[in-house]
Parts: C-alpha cells; structure tokens; sequence
C-alpha cells in the first residue's frame, strides 16, 4: 500500500501547502511508511477483546438552553488592535483589483 507523488500533491493541494519535488517524494515516502504500520495493527488478533470504553465516570452531560447576557460592543472590541468604529479591522486577504 504505497502513497505516489501524485496523492501527496492532491492532499498537499487540499491542504494549500506549496511542496517541491522533493518534498512530494520524502512526504510519499513517510506516508507509506505510516500506513504499512497500521495496516499490520489489522493483523493483530483482537478475538475476543471487548471495545475500549472510558473507565472515567462521565461529567456534564447537556446543559439548559438558556440565554445569557452579551458582551457590549466596547468590551468585545476591548482586546482589538485595530478597529474602525464598532468593528474589527482585520488585514485583507483578497487581491486588489
């Protein structure tokens, strides 16, 4: 079960990592490497063994719906570096046109 350049570049494109040759080719090579350790976990013999549940007594559990006071603008906008009236001003990220 081998990973090829090819799905190390579509998982990198997924991702929006930008990756060289050669660091396709390590990352295919690591990636093999991870999948052949477990896919021998497959061939452990788990007859017999039971799931695997939480000995912890569970905690919390839901809690009520119910509406709480809200933060007013000057506390939200406290902590900003930058603002611009009651809003965040924040770097843009899209390309000017």
């Amino acid at each position: 079960m081998g990973v090829d350049g090819a799905e190390v570049r579509y998982i990198a494109r997924l991702a929006r990592l930008a990756l060289d040759d050669e660091e396709l080719d390590v990352l295919a090579e690591e990636l093999t490497t991870i999948l052949e350790h477990f896919q021998s976990l497959s061939e452990v013999d788990t007859e017999g063994v039971p799931p695997a549940v939480s000995r912890l007594p569970r905690q919390g559990g839901e809690r009520a719906d119910v509406a709480a006071g809200s933060l007013s603008t000057e506390e939200a906008l406290s902590g900003a570096p930058e603002r611009d009236g009651p809003y965040y001003r924040v770097p843009g990220f899209l390309p000017e046109e």
